[in-house]
Order: C-alpha cells, then structure tokens, then sequence
C-alpha cells in the first residue's frame, strides 16, 4: 500500500499525517535529487486518505524512548514492582518484569505465577541509582512505565545494549523474514542484542552495518553522560515528532514525505543522508501558497476527531464514547435501508457492520484509542456474516502498527479488544475537560438548580427576621421562579411569609446563589427594580408577546419587558420608555419611530423602511451595562 507522509510545523506545535492510498493513485512525475518543491500532477492527496495522525506542543512532548539516570524512591515487594524518581513531577513504574542488571539473572514466573529466583526486594534498593527508559507516558494519573531493557532506535533496527541475538520484525512475511536473518548473521553487535524493523524490508548488510555504527555511537554518548550526570536526570532524548514519525514508518511503501517547514526539512534530510541515502529524494520541502495540512483535506479530518459521530458510506454511523476504564464504539445503521426492492433486513445489517469493521480500526488509529475498547455491532443471525465481519476487522488492523488483541465476537454481539496506549491521542491533546460540567458531559437544568434554591430559599426565610431579600443568580433560573405569572415565587412568598427579588446576568453560572441585600421590603424594591417608569433603554425586541397581539417582548438580563406595537420590530433593537415597572416585568412604548411608523401602528398598515427621527420626549435615557447608548438621531 503506498503512502505518504505529511510535516507540518507551526510556532506552537508540530503535526504529522500518514496518508494511505485507496485505490488507483493518480500518478506524478518523478523526483530529482536536487528537486525541493513539491508539485504534485494532480489535486494534493488524490487517491489518498488520512490513516494516522500525530501531535506535539512545545513544553509537552512525549518522554516515550527517552532515558533517565533515576534513584529508586520505593521497592514494593506486594507490588512486584519499584518506584523510581527520574525528576518528573511523578515516580515511574518499574515492574520486576523490566528490570535488567548485567550479570544478575531476572526472576521468571513460573506455574502458577509463582516466581523463581530472588525477588525484587533482593534486586533493587531505596537510594539506588539505575538507568531506565520510559515506555509510557504519564497517563491521568499514572506516571511513566519505565524499562532497565534499554533501546536505542534506527531506521533500520533497534539496538539494545543489554541484549542479545537478532530478532526480525514478525509483520514481515516469512521470506523476507529469512532473508533479512542472514544479511544479519553474524553482525558485530559488542555484547548487545538488535530487532530489525519492518521498515529494514528489502534492506542489505551495508545498510544495517552502516547502521550499526551510527547506533553504537549514540550508545557511547549515552554511557558517558551516564558516567557524568548525577540522578535524577535525562541523559538521552528520543528525536522530535517529524524525526520520529518517519523513522519508525518510512519504508519502501511511502513515496515521499512532505514537509511546510525548512528547519523541520532540513533535519529529516541530515537523518537520512546518516541512515538511508537513496530516501533523501524522497523528502520534498512544501512552498506553495496553500497551507500544506489544508491542501492534503487534513485539517478537516483532524477536527473530525473531536466528534462522537462518524458516518459511514452508506448512511450508517457509529458513535464513539470515552470511559475511564475503555472506549465503547456503537454501531447504528442510520438512514441506510438496503439496496434494491429485495433487500434484506440480514443483508443491510451485514453491509453496514462490514463498513464500520474498516472505519472502527480507521478511527483508532487517526484518534490513537488505546486501553480496553469495546464495539457493539448490530446483531446478525448467521454465523458467517459474523465471521466476515470479524475477518474484516482483523484484516484492517494488520495496517495498525500499535499492538492489539481482539476477542471473538461475544453471545451478546460485542467485540472485546485490547489497543496498546502509549501516548496522549490528538483529542487529549487538543482538549481538556469542560470547566461547566467537568468533564462529566452533562449539567444540572434550571428547573433542578430551580428547586435546589427554593430550599435555600425556604432554610434563609426560617433563619432571619428580615422582610425581604434580594437574590443573585442566573435570569435562566431566576425565570423559573418568575416565569407564567410569577406563580411560583408567589406560592414561595405566601408559605414563607417574606419577599424575594432576584438580579443576575447570563454570565454567571447556573448554580450561583449569593444574597446581595436582606432588609425591609421598601428597601429591597429601591435597590432590585432594574429600571425606574420614565427611563428611556435601548433594547432588543426579541419575540411577539404571547397574550397581547400586536405587542412585542424584550429581555434584559433575564428582566422581560413588554413593549407596545412592538410585534411588527421584532429582531430589531429600539429604544423605549419605560412606563409601568414590577418586580419580574415592566410595560414600556416605542420612543425612535417616525410619525408614519407612529401611524402605520396605529391603523396597522405596515410602512416602508424609512430614516427615522428619535422622538424628543420627557424622561432619562438608561446608560450602564444593562442598556445600550442610544444611537445618533438620522439627519432629517
């Protein structure tokens, strides 16, 4: 399959897409060995669609390959495990699984998963300086994994100084498996042992040897600023994102890889004249004036990521949930009813399963789901509809280079399956938690906050001798208490003998509650009226009046008044003249109409737009944050 890799490099992070092919890709000329400028024959990313992506913010890196000089802080006998302080804000996790000391045989468990050998209390101590590698990033609230198993990456494998032998990847076939074990057979390799990679395929003696030697160097820096550096410390970092990315996937399926960003290209180019020559021709510096992610249509898909909702061809969709503990995909058909007057209720429901088996792993992998995920297909009644489902599903994530485990489909339709999770996803990063409902997705509604502070109400009633109080909260709750004729608040008043004013503006949230002023009633009503009669304001009319025809509505900060003749203005802004004030409504006229406006509400004629003259009338004009300045009078 081929594929493309696409860097993009901006002030604040760096992205990268992995582009798979779909069908028939349009084909384009061929590199040069001195051609910078990408400029493809055809529409950027034709035949093409977004597999995979990555992202990395500055001051937020991944820490995965990275190594420390750590101080075991814990050793955890029950636990099997040790934690370890590498000056992170948390200790790293090092299970016994993972610990690795020249010349001292690690522990295995046995039948029963007993253990042999010493134990892990035997093998570390508090206070003890180790090296270690992390595996995992901090997750929530988990620190790092760490590994004594140190590695060292290249394009072509992976060195571990305390390894041995050579392994070859097992995603390649059989053939090329063999072929690559004896182009390695009898590498000189210092005591370590080497995984060649899948990208190695097609590989040959010199380019691993040649390899090998820009490994060791790495591995001699690395020992020496372990020999130099006190604990807790980095002493070696893993490459960038852009660096890493196309290291661990370039292969010889990928024709080229493109990036925004001179700096960035210039990097890639310097790696690959190191490690893989003959691909320098295929890293191509993107000049054009369209940005590069937005040309490719990967902007669109990276904001894709962000919804639970992703639909399928044929009108199907599945829905995506997020848990603490796994991720639920839920598969629904939709609008899709079959194709054809004979189409059957089995052969929809298979259609759309088979559909979703392929945008399910497509999803896991542009969102990086890792954990326990669980997929609710729909119920087919036939064995091998559920067996080429699951065929289906298996086939599209050999293209997944994460690890994962799937379980057969289970007596209630579900399929388990296990995703390897090592980093942040592109929805952790982009996101963070709602601060309204904390992440929770929903919040209480008026009507509950509503009844939680009738009882509020009623407890501060009890507890003072004060006439009347005045009330802070949001106009949305407050409307609960005055909304259809103030029959709450009324019934409120009557049981507890006392009386309530509110003020509040939408900014504050749904559940604030503060009592501004609490005294006798006159001076509650002098300080809670919004308005007084004779003040003009500029409102905007936002409905027709429910019970009066021909008037209109305004609303200020949840306060509604109820303007005359106002029904033809509505979604207009008008000032008014306030003339009869209450404490949840005030009645009020049009000031800036013209006479022909004045007379057309009269007769109910309607009039054409016309400059209009404001009405030179008696009465303040309202100023502050509740109420707009009026506008200049139109010239006559």
């Amino acid at each position: 399959m081929k594929k493309q890799v696409l860097v993009s490099v901006d002030r604040g992070e760096t992205r990268v897409a992995l582009l798979e092919a779909t069908g028939t890709v349009p084909a384009r000329k061929p590199g040069s060995a001195t051609r910078r400028r990408s400029r493809p024959a055809t529409k950027p990313g034709a035949g093409y669609q977004v597999a995979e992506l990555y992202l990395e913010r500055k001051g937020a890196r991944s820490i995965v390959g990275n190594i420390y000089k750590g101080r075991v802080d814990n050793v955890l006998a029950g636990l099997e495990a040790a934690f370890v302080d590498i000056g992170l804000e948390k200790n790293g996790f090092l299970h016994v699984d993972e610990i690795v000391l020249p010349g001292v045989e690690t522990p295995r468990r046995g039948r029963g998963g007993a253990r042999d050998g010493r134990n892990i209390t035997d093998m570390l101590k508090p206070g003890q300086d180790i090296v270690v590698q992390v595996v995992k990033d901090p997750l929530k609230t988990k620190g790092a994994r760490l590994s004594m198993d140190l590695t060292i990456a290249g394009r072509y494998m992976v060195y571990a100084p305390y390894g041995e032998g050579v392994g070859v990847s097992r995603r390649l076939d059989d053939k090329e498996r063999e072929r690559l074990r004896k182009q390695a057979a009898k590498l000189e390799l210092k005591g370590g042992g080497a995984i060649i990679r899948t990208a190695a395929q097609g590989a040959q003696r010199a380019d691993l040897e040649r390899e090998l030697l820009y490994l060791f160097k790495l591995n001699e820096v690395l020992q020496k600023r372990v020999a130099d550096t006190p604990a807790p410390a980095l002493v070696f970092q893993e490459a960038d994102l852009s660096v890493r990315v196309v290291r661990d996937i370039f292969s010889a399926a990928f024709e080229r890889a493109i990036v925004d960003d001179p700096k960035q290209h210039h990097r890639l180019v310097s790696f690959f004249s190191r490690t893989a020559p003959d691909l320098v021709d295929q890293v191509e510096l993107w000049e054009e004036p369209t940005p590069l992610f937005e040309a490719f249509g990967v902007e669109q898909v990276l904001a894709s990521t962000l919804s639970r909702r992703v639909d399928l061809p044929s009108g199907g969709y599945l829905m995506i949930d997020y848990a603490e503990a796994l991720t639920v995909i839920d598969v629904n058909s939709g609008s899709f009813i079959g194709r054809g007057k004979g189409a059957r209720l089995e052969d929809t429901i298979t259609k759309t399963n088979l559909e979703a088996a392929d945008e399910v792993v497509r999803q896991l992998r542009l969102r990086d789901i890792g954990g326990i995920i669980v997929i609710d297909f729909i119920d087919m009644a036939r064995a091998r509809n559920r067996d080429a489902v699951l065929k289906t599903l298996r086939k599209a994530l050999d293209e997944d280079r994460t690890k994962t485990f799937v379980v057969e489909i289970s007596p209630l339709g579900l399929v388990e399956m296990t995703r390897q999770n090592v980093t942040d996803g592109v929805r952790e990063i982009m996101t963070r938690p709602c601060p309204t409902c904390d992440g929770e997705g929903v919040i209480k509604s008026e009507e509950t906050i509503a009844i939680e502070f009738e009882r509020r109400m009623r407890d501060l009633a009890k507890g003072s001798s004060a006439e009347a109080f005045l009330l802070q909260m949001n106009p949305r709750v407050s409307a609960e208490f005055t909304g259809n004729d103030a029959r709450v608040l009324q019934q409120i008043e009557a049981e507890t003998g006392k009386w309530f004013h509110f003020e509040g503006s939408e900014g504050l949230p749904l559940d604030h509650f503060a009592v501004l002023l609490e005294g006798d009633r006159d001076e509650v009503v002098e300080r809670a009226l919004p308005f007084r009669e004779g003040e003009e304001v500029h409102v905007e009319i936002v409905e027709p009046h429910m019970y009066s025809p021909g008037d209109a509505v305004a609303k200020v900060d949840g306060y509604i008044i109820s303007v005359r003749g106002g029904t033809r203005y509505v979604g207009e802004k008008h000032l008014v003249r306030i003339e009869e004030v209450g404490r949840t409504a005030a009645v009020a006229s049009l000031v800036d109409l013209t006479l022909e406006e004045l007379a057309a509400n009269q007769s109910g004629d309607d009039v054409e737009s016309k400059p209009r003259r404001r009405g030179r009338r008696g009465g303040r004009r309202r100023s502050g944050a509740k109420a707009e300045p009026s506008a200049p009078a139109a010239s006559e």
